[in-house]
């Protein structure tokens, strides 16, 4: 019972108390009691008739709820505010990765050097190389097969290649380019007018062979010595159009079954105990006395079997020509 209602109360007791005490000649049988059922009666009807203030679950639970929602809706903009400022990081880290792209251009750029290539050439069949471009020129040297040399000029047509003599390297030549392959910047040389053609009354002899080959002939002259060694003398004679620069040869003296081989780059021949001689290139036509290996013996009246191989680059390499042949000194 609120505070309001005990008052209300109260003063409805007293009011009928003293209504009671100012009548006459009304007895009050029971003064507790009347009061009691008065005191009863008096709440049964402001029980009923009093206004009901009851607490309202109701309205004691929206003011409750109302303020979260009105919490909640005022955290929503920091959340927007962070998209601009991601958007502002990830453009700046992009920037700095197109600059990664400057390296590789740069390396490329160091690595093509087209200005230090040279020209260069080789052939499929060995290829004769003259003093002039064509076949009026005298023949000085060739071009073999598996060599690759550098080009320093051109003729005006293009035909002919100007290169360094291969078998004079301290001397030019031109190769004619049928049977050559041309690698470089070939256009980029310089054109070379040819010298004048060799002068004759005499017509020409044409040429046996369109193409260069290496030959030679070998034959026994003698025996030298120095005691106690004794060797057999061979006269050579470059009979191709190739020149040779290196020699493998080898003696077998039958009756003693003993065999001695010698491999040199060059010719040399020792002219008993006096002196030895060299001869670094047998060119073409070329004559030359060649000194077989020694033996620790007087070979005289043995038979004994010469196996001689030229060949036209050094260590015993190139175009390469056998002779075999027998002597008895």
């Amino acid at each position: 019972m609120s505070h309001s209602n005990r008052i209300y109360l109260t003063a409805v007791v007293l009011l009928l108390a003293g209504i009671a005490c100012a009548v006459p000649g009304i007895s009050i049988p029971d003064s507790g009691g009347i009061s009691t059922a008065a005191v009863q009666t008096a709440m049964a009807a402001l029980t009923q008739n009093a206004p009901q203030i009851l607490p309202s679950p109701t309205l004691v639970i929206f003011p409750t709820q109302e303020p979260a929602l009105t919490i909640e809706s005022p955290t929503l903009p920091p959340t927007e505010t962070n998209i601009p400022t991601e958007t502002s990081t990830l453009t700046e880290t992009v920037t700095p990765t197109q600059t990664l792209t400057l390296t590789p251009v740069f390396t490329s750029t160091m690595a093509f050097t087209p200005t230090q290539e040279i020209t260069t050439i080789s052939v499929s069949v060995a290829t004769n190389c003259r003093t002039g471009p064509g076949k009026v020129y005298p023949l000085v040297g060739a071009l073999l097969v598996g060599k690759t040399v550098p080009v320093y000029a051109r003729d005006t047509l293009g035909n002919y290649w100007y290169i360094r003599n291969p078998d004079i390297n301290s001397d030019f030549c031109w190769v004619w380019g049928g049977y050559a392959t041309v690698l470089g910047p070939s256009m980029l040389l310089p054109v070379f007018t040819p010298p004048p053609t060799p002068t004759s009354t005499a017509t020409p002899l044409p040429t046996a062979t369109s193409t260069p080959a290496p030959d030679f002939k070998a034959e026994y002259v003698g025996m030298d010595s120095c005691a106690p060694a004794w060797w057999g003398e061979i006269k050579l004679k470059n009979t191709g159009s190739i020149p040779f620069k290196s020699v493998n040869i080898t003696v077998n003296d039958k009756a003693t079954d003993v065999v001695l081989v010698s491999l040199a780059d060059g010719f040399t021949d020792v002219d008993g105990c006096l002196k030895t001689n060299k001869k670094d290139v047998l060119g073409i036509g070329d004559t030359y006395l060649l000194s077989a290996p020694a033996f620790a013996y007087n070979p005289n009246n043995h038979n004994i079997r010469v196996t001689i191989i030229l060949c036209t680059d050094t260590g015993q390499k190139g175009l390469c020509v056998t002779k075999k042949f027998k002597f008895k000194p």
